[in-house]
């Protein structure tokens, strides 16, 4: 299979990522059937993919005539079966290799030898995914990055399993969607993540020791080291859950200290302090 002959691209997980990775790939010219477990997600999925396109056209970066094309490329739905005869399917569901397991075995039922699986995983080894699945020479990661459509990278991880010829698809696709692709081996969090998480535990465990407030070091990090976030705003952003949770799957593979999760933010995450979708991160949010 060779990119030209993919038509139609499939995305389960209609969060943030996979909302992105839907809009990246209608704008690209495919159609996306996207599927996630409830209406109610996908319902905020299309809202957010609206709005990104409206800002665009706001902007003049696209045609309102680009705007409908792609919003009719998309197609929403809560049936797994939709993805039948769906040669190329990106999986951005929750990072839990529970939920993942139960996902590739629906699909590896409908769907046909050919199709390729692309994880967007930030944390999960992709050699155990592909294990999971008929055909892992087929799988492979494709690990976007958050707002998918302004962020132009993308990490291509191979696993043990995967053919030569499924990674240059996965670059071929990664490029088809207007992005740069590089590849890296199947290690925790690949390039971006092992060098930004411990990056960002290590700023909380500044603010536990009192060295400076939070303002303080992101200001520090902008000014001083040209960072367009400080790893607080950036956290806030992203959802303070996040380095915790991808921090502790990096220290269970590694056992190294430096991505164990410091007291501070375990504790936020049991407070809920979550960041900008709660209201209260690291900063707080008033609701508009």
């Amino acid at each position: 299979m060779k990119i030209d002959d993919i038509k139609t691209v499939g995305v389960v997980g209609a969060g943030s990522m996979g909302a992105g990775i839907a809009q990246a790939a209608a704008q690209s010219g495919l159609q996306v059937k996207v599927v996630d477990v409830s209406d109610a997600v996908w319902g905020r999925a299309r809202k957010t993919i609206a709005k990104s396109l409206e800002r665009l056209a706001s902007k003049e970066k696209i045609t309102e005539a680009q705007m409908k094309e792609a919003l009719d490329a998309i197609s929403f739905s809560t049936d797994v079966g939709t993805l039948a005869g769906v040669p190329f399917i990106f999986e951005a569901v929750f990072e839990d290799i529970g939920v993942k397991k139960e996902l590739f075995a629906k699909l590896d039922a409908i769907c046909g030898d050919d199709v390729v699986y692309a994880s967007n995983t930030s944390s999960i080894a992709i050699t155990e995914m592909a294990s999971l699945v008929k055909r892992p020479a087929r799988f492979v990661g494709m690990h976007f990055f958050n707002p998918v459509p302004m962020m132009r990278l993308v990490e291509v991880i191979p696993a043990m399993q995967t053919e030569k010829a499924t990674v240059d698809l996965a670059l071929a696709m990664a490029a088809k969607l207007g992005k740069t692709p590089i590849t890296c081996k199947d290690t925790p969090g690949f390039v971006v993540n092992r060098l930004l998480i411990p990056y960002m535990l290590d700023a909380v465990r500044l603010l536990e020791a009192g060295v400076a407030s939070a303002q303080d070091i992101d200001t520090a990090m902008k000014l001083g080291a040209g960072m367009p976030m400080g790893p607080f705003e950036l956290m806030d952003f992203t959802g303070v859950e996040i380095s915790h949770l991808v921090g502790e799957i990096f220290h269970g593979y590694t056992k190294e200290a430096r991505f164990a999760s410091p007291g501070l933010l375990r504790n936020m995450v049991s407070a809920g302090y979550l960041g900008r979708k709660t209201g209260k991160g690291f900063y707080e949010y008033p609701a508009k």
